[in-house]
């Protein structure tokens, strides 16, 4: 008989890698082949206080929870409450974005794909109390399309919002409620909750700057609930993402949510494709969904081998988390299931024919504003955050490498990973910059 697998170097190679990439504090958990799941844990929650992280340790999973919102659509959905191909206005009819005509057609599956075209970085605090979620639907009358619904994939938190608000709607329950009676109790996560008085009974991080200092906001607001406000232990995040494999745990066909939906525009860094709230690519020929989150100085990422069995969950608290998350997946899936894990785009080895000058400009959405400029015949890239984001992450500005007619890459410094914009101009004449996700169109 084969022994089990001795894990248990783990907890010093990610001590090592942690320090490496100037984490405070992490959380990781795996499971390979649908076997036990191991947990570690290295550094502190907070570097003024020094309190170590733990195993148990809670931290945000941010925009991971989408994937949590999605299933518990798809949950009303297998009960034959509602469609994917049901208009949002249909179920919700104080819903509205400023254009009549999109609000008429945006669609549930709209909002778990992205393809709604909503202006969607909306993060308007809508209070405390149990009617934050439709106060902030409400608040969304004011957005703007990005383009027509199913015309386009845009990163959207707004339209996870909505969902949140659809399931409130159709179960009677406040969205955290309804999360923990559809998931969290099903599953016996003893470590998940949204809000923070439940937070506070466990271990809890609290994110970095970049210079290493503790951030003085430790979440969002309690609106942007259903798009990115999930607490938990790395443990709990893997079971969540087992139940994904196991038909009948939770859904009876979780494999509908990793069916592809859409083509990202941008498919250099992450997801090629997006399916029901899981990004999804593939590494050397494995499927893989996955869903990362940042919120205020945190990070975190959760990946699901579908082929394997492999399922691991790594959350962070600070420091350099882009490069940590692919040095440690590097090393723990070549491990667990034999899979290279592909690295970072690259700029090419020779050069390649460009027009910079043809896309410089100004590009702003809501949230931000992106400005390309010509430097000496290059093109830079300057992003600032604006509105309700303004003072919660900096301005950044990298020189851009052309490695295509319209993809380039950038990085702030020699150490970070290298990441990808892609322009795009449309028959129409409107054009975008395809950037973190997010489609922004050109205003000048």
């Amino acid at each position: 008989m084969t022994s089990p697998a001795d894990y248990s170097h783990w907890h010093h190679r990610l001590a090592a890698l942690a320090a490496e990439f100037g984490i405070p504090g992490a959380s990781l958990a795996f499971s390979h082949a649908r076997g036990q799941t191991h947990a570690f844990a290295a550094g502190v929650l907070n570097r003024d206080t020094g309190a170590p992280a733990t195993a148990d340790s809670l931290f945000q999973v941010g925009s991971i929870t989408k994937v949590w919102t999605a299933t518990q659509i798809m949950l009303l959905a297998e009960e034959g409450r509602l469609t994917l191909d049901t208009p949002v206005a249909g179920l919700l009819p104080e819903f509205c974005v400023r254009d009549a005509g999109a609000t008429s057609l945006i669609t549930v599956r709209h909002l778990l794909t992205h393809t709604s075209g909503i202006d969607g970085d909306l993060f308007v605090d809508t209070g405390r109390g149990d009617d934050c979620l439709e106060k902030y639907v409400a608040a969304c009358a004011g957005l703007q399309q990005l383009f027509a619904p199913g015309d386009g994939q845009s990163y959207c938190n707004a339209g996870f919002v909505v969902a949140g608000r659809i399931v409130e709607h159709l179960t009677g329950l406040r969205w955290d409620d309804a999360l923990r009676t559809q998931i969290v109790e099903p599953l016996g996560l003893a470590h998940t909750c949204t809000l923070p008085e439940d937070a506070l009974r466990y271990a809890t991080a609290l994110g970095h700057h970049d210079d290493d200092t503790p951030v003085t906001t430790w979440g969002l607001p309690r609106s942007i609930g259903p798009a990115g406000l999930v607490c938990a232990r790395a443990a709990d995040v893997v079971e969540f993402g087992l139940a994904h494999l196991q038909p009948g745990r939770l859904l009876a066909d979780p494999q509908a949510l990793r069916v592809p939906q859409v083509d990202v525009p941008n498919p250099h860094v992450d997801a090629e494709r997006w399916g029901l709230g899981w990004g999804l690519t593939t590494w050397e020929g494995q499927p893989v969904a996955f869903h990362g989150g940042d919120t205020i100085g945190q990070h975190a990422m959760l990946w699901v081998l579908p082929g394997t069995g492999t399922v691991v969950a790594l959350l962070t608290n600070g420091g350099r988390p882009f490069e940590f998350q692919h040095a440690l997946a590097s090393e723990l899936f070549a491990e667990l299931a034999g899979v290279n894990v592909p690295p970072p785009p690259a700029p090419p080895a020779q050069p390649v024919a460009a027009e910079p000058a043809h896309y410089a400009g100004v590009y702003e959405r809501s949230g931000s504003r992106i400005t390309a400029t010509l430097q000496d015949g290059a093109l830079w890239l300057r992003t600032e955050p604006t509105g309700a984001l303004e003072g919660l992450a900096p301005t950044r500005e990298f020189p851009l490498t052309a490695a295509g007619e319209r993809t380039f890459l950038g990085r702030l410094d020699e150490a970070s990973v290298w990441d990808a914009v892609v322009f795009e101009t449309r028959p129409d004449g409107t054009s975008f910059v395809h950037y973190s996700g997010r489609a922004t169109p050109r205003v000048r």
